[in-house]
């Protein structure tokens, strides 16, 4: 409390008529701290500690049995000042830019364009990686879902939410309770410390990584737009909301930090609605046989095939001038092989109709 005192002032936390010096009359083991929250920072790297050794040592061999496999990326072909330009300045490159690394490099504008086109996919996360991360976050929240309800089932405020404002706030943290909210803060922390290196799309999509899953993504699919469409837009805002907002009006009078989490919540349900309109429109398109991927992940499945398809289409770009000579060479020789049939058809003719005439005037 003696760090930022304004912030933790009594009237913005508590309500009125209570103090921080009346939650003291509560043991220390039954009594949340500000400085508890420090133990998510060592949470926090020893998730990222355990998160590397499943991806490295679980994930792959689940990966395998799974069906995942990675796809062939072709190889940019060597070239010490397009490398140099990749690394140090930009990915992709300015018209400027491509203007003087084709003087540079001499090549030709499309043959610049290709190279950056294939060391980006070069780039790019394997399928592999890519499953390892969406399966990390399965086995974190299935856990996290299994032991949080262990922990609620047999309390009297999961069925009855008055129970939730009894005795408030003089009321005991227990530490299982405690050591959730720990662990998932530390998780958060952990994602934090790493999202610099992370996979941008997080789409929990295992099955869909893999070959010959496409029924069981279909069928998880159903399954979880009907669990959002009831938790979020009938579950949350019926019970919980209304246990933060009216319920909790029986105990107290309304202060700071009740509009404070309210307004959260609420931003929270917005959000949900946004998410549940996604859904259904996606729900209506694979009714129908139309929907060809998830509408709430970003533009990069889109951008990554873009750039494959325009890589393979350009791949013998790569080869430059002796490709076109090649290929000017092989034109070349067909068109002799061509002439030559053809002259050759019109002697044959030629005999054949002068032997004819010879015949005839015999």
């Amino acid at each position: 409390m003696d760090l930022l005192p304004d912030l933790w002032r009594q009237e913005y936390w508590l309500p009125p008529g209570v103090t921080w010096e009346d939650l003291e009359q509560l043991p220390d083991s039954e009594r949340p701290r500000p400085k508890d929250l420090l133990i998510a920072l060592p949470l926090a790297l020893g998730f990222v500690a355990v998160r590397c050794v499943f991806e490295r040592f679980l994930a792959p061999p689940i990966a395998r049995g799974l069906g995942v496999k990675n796809r062939f990326q072709s190889t940019a072909a060597p070239s010490s000042q397009l490398e140099a330009f990749y690394t140090h300045r930009s990915k992709q490159p300015t018209k400027s830019e491509l203007a003087n690394l084709m003087v540079l490099c001499g090549k030709t504008q499309r043959q610049v364009e290709s190279w950056f086109r294939v060391r980006r996919n070069q780039d790019r996360p394997s399928q592999t990686k890519k499953f390892a991360e969406a399966a990390w976050r399965f086995f974190f929240y299935l856990s996290a879902f299994i032991a949080g309800l262990t922990s609620l089932i047999n309390k009297p405020w999961f069925w009855d939410q008055r129970e939730c404002w009894r005795n408030y706030p003089f009321q005991p943290l227990e530490r299982a309770h405690f050591w959730y909210y720990m662990l998932e803060l530390g998780f958060y922390g952990s994602l934090l410390l790493r999202i610099s290196v992370d996979v941008k799309r997080k789409s929990a999509k295992m099955f869909n990584y893999g070959a010959g899953w496409r029924k069981t993504c279909d069928s998880l699919f159903v399954v979880f737009a009907v669990v959002f469409l009831v938790t979020r837009l009938v579950i949350f805002p019926s019970r919980i909301i209304h246990t933060t907002l009216l319920l909790s009006m029986e105990v107290f009078e309304p202060f700071a930090g009740y509009y404070f989490f309210n307004v959260l919540l609420m931003v929270l349900q917005a959000l949900h609605i946004f998410w549940a309109g996604l859904i259904i429109r996606m729900v209506c398109k694979f009714f129908k046989g139309k929907l060809e991927k998830d509408e709430r992940s970003d533009e990069e499945s889109d951008a990554e095939v873009e750039e494959e398809d325009k890589a393979k289409e350009e791949k013998m770009d790569q080869g430059g001038d002796c490709y076109w000579e090649k290929s000017k060479e092989t034109l070349n020789s067909k068109l002799s092989v061509l002439t030559n049939s053809c002259v050759l058809s019109n002697l044959t003719y030629h005999r054949s109709s002068v032997a004819n005439r010879e015949h005839k005037a015999q």
